[in-house]
């Protein structure tokens, strides 16, 4: 097992991504943001290795040269 494994609630994971809460789940019902451990049936959590994973992948189809704002023409 893993040591220092930190875990998420859904209000940490929308501050860490700057995703709604509800734009969250819509991802995750697409296949398209990690899926979250249940801890009872109202607990909720994502190890924030796992967010953390995501959001550098949304930036690697961003070209290294293309300045955040600057549009490719």
């Amino acid at each position: 097992m893993e040591s220092n494994v930190r875990l998420l609630r859904i209000a940490d994971v929308s501050k860490k991504t700057t995703l709604g809460k509800s734009t969250i789940w819509l991802k995750m019902g697409q296949g398209s943001f990690p899926k979250p451990t249940k801890l009872s049936p109202a607990i909720n959590v994502w190890k924030e290795s796992d967010i953390d994973a995501w959001i550098a992948s949304c930036f690697e189809s961003i070209p290294q040269n293309q300045k955040v704002g600057q549009s490719e023409t």
